[in-house]
C-alpha cells in the first residue's frame, strides 16, 4: 500500500510541477535552448460483478515525465533528455497481493557534438547515458525476494564517435570506443551474479568465501539511432534503438535496447499513449516457466489513457510555427 501511495504522490508532483514551471526564454531573446516537456497521469479502474468471462477488480495508475533540452547553436549541438515513469496495479478482491509495478524507469541521456565544417550534417560527439529504477522489483506471484531495486541494476554508458544528423527528426550515432558500466548495489543479487556481474564464491556449506562483484565494466562498439516525428495530426512517434558489442567478451553477442512510443493527443489535456520496449542482453539470465535459465528477449508494452500537459518555450513554439508556414 505504501508503494501505491508513493505512486499517487509521484503523479501529483508531476502535475503540480507542470503548472508551476515557467519559461526562461522570451520573444526578444535569441533562440538558444529549445525546451519541451510532457507530464502525464494515466489510470484505469476495472470492476466485475457476475462476469461470466472472469476478471479481477483492480485499479492502476501511471505517472510519467518526458523532457528534452536542446542547445541551438551553429557550431555545437547539445541534446539532453530525461524520462521518468512510475506506475502500479493494485487488486481489489482481497487477495492480499501487494502492488505490482507496471512501469518503473529513470533514464537520463546527453549528447554533446562539434559540427565538422566540411560535413555540415556530421558531428564529433560524446554521448552519455544513465538508466535505473525507483523501487524494488519482484517476480510475481513470488513477492518475497527482490529481483531488482534502485541501482540494481544501474547502467552508465559513455561513448565517443561520429553523429549524423540530417534534420531534427533523425540522428545516427556510431562509436568504435564505448564503455558500458553495470552496477548491482544489492549484495544478495551481486552474489547470485545477476545482470552479468561476477558471482560470489561459496563453500560446500553455502557460505560466502568471496562476495560477488557489484560492478562490471565493458568496452566495445556502440550505435544509437533516434527517429521522432509527427506521423499524423496529433499523433507523435518517438523511436530509439541502441546496440552494443563487447570487444572483450563474446563480441558476436549484441546487446539490444529498443523503444517505440506513440502519443495520441485528444486535446490540450487529454491524451493516450502506447509504449513498447524490447531488451536483449546475453549477460542477463532469466528462468522461464519450465525452470530453464538463460538469456531471453525481454518485451514490455504499456498502454494508457489519461491526462497530460505539454510545455514548450518560445523558441520551440516559433520553430514549429515556421515549419507550418
Amino acid at each position: 500500500m505504501r508503494y501505491f501511495l508513493l505512486t499517487l504522490t509521484f503523479a501529483a508532483c508531476t502535475l503540480s510541477f507542470s503548472q508551476e514551471s515557467t519559461d526562461t526564454t522570451t520573444q526578444d531573446d535569441a533562440p538558444r535552448w529549445l525546451l519541451k516537456s510532457i507530464y502525464g497521469v494515466n489510470g484505469t479502474n476495472s470492476s466485475f460483478v457476475n462476469w461470466n468471462a472472469g476478471g479481477r477488480n483492480n485499479i492502476s495508475l501511471l505517472g510519467f515525465v518526458s523532457a528534452t533540452a536542446v542547445y541551438d547553436n551553429p557550431t555545437f549541438d547539445w541534446d539532453n533528455s530525461l524520462d521518468l515513469a512510475l506506475g502500479g496495479l493494485q487488486y481489489l478482491d482481497g487477495s492480499g497481493e501487494g502492488l505490482q509495478k507496471t512501469d518503473d524507469r529513470i533514464e537520463l541521456s546527453t549528447k554533446l557534438g562539434y559540427r565538422l565544417k566540411k560535413r555540415k550534417n556530421f558531428y564529433l560527439s560524446f554521448v552519455g547515458g544513465f538508466r535505473t529504477q525507483f523501487l524494488d522489483g519482484f517476480n510475481f506471484p513470488d513477492d518475497s525476494s527482490r529481483v531488482s531495486t534502485f541501482m540494481a541494476p544501474g547502467y552508465i554508458n559513455m561513448a565517443l564517435g561520429i553523429d549524423y544528423k540530417p534534420n531534427d527528426n533523425f540522428t545516427l550515432f556510431l562509436s568504435p570506443a564505448a564503455g558500458k558500466f553495470t552496477f548491482v548495489r544489492d549484495q544478495r543479487l551481486a552474489n547470485a551474479g545477476s545482470f552479468g556481474v561476477e558471482p560470489a564464491v561459496f563453500d560446500t556449506s553455502g557460505n560466502v568465501i568471496t562476495p560477488g562483484s557489484t560492478f562490471r565494466g565493458e568496452f566495445g562498439a556502440y550505435m544509437r539511432m533516434r527517429y521522432n516525428r509527427e506521423i499524423a495530426k496529433n499523433i507523435e512517434m518517438k523511436t530509439r534503438l541502441e546496440l552494443f558489442s563487447n570487444y572483450l567478451d563474446r563480441p558476436q553477442n549484441i546487446d539490444v535496447n529498443a523503444d517505440v512510443l506513440f502519443n495520441f493527443k485528444v486535446n490540450s489535456w487529454f491524451s493516450a499513449s502506447a509504449n513498447f520496449t524490447l531488451i536483449y542482453d546475453h549477460d542477463i539470465l532469466i528462468t522461464d516457466a519450465d525452470g530453464n535459465t538463460g538469456p531471453r528477449t525481454q518485451f514490455k508494452s504499456v498502454l494508457g489513457v489519461g491526462i497530460s500537459y505539454t510545455m514548450k518555450n518560445f523558441s520551440e513554439k516559433k520553430k514549429e510555427a515556421d515549419k507550418e508556414e
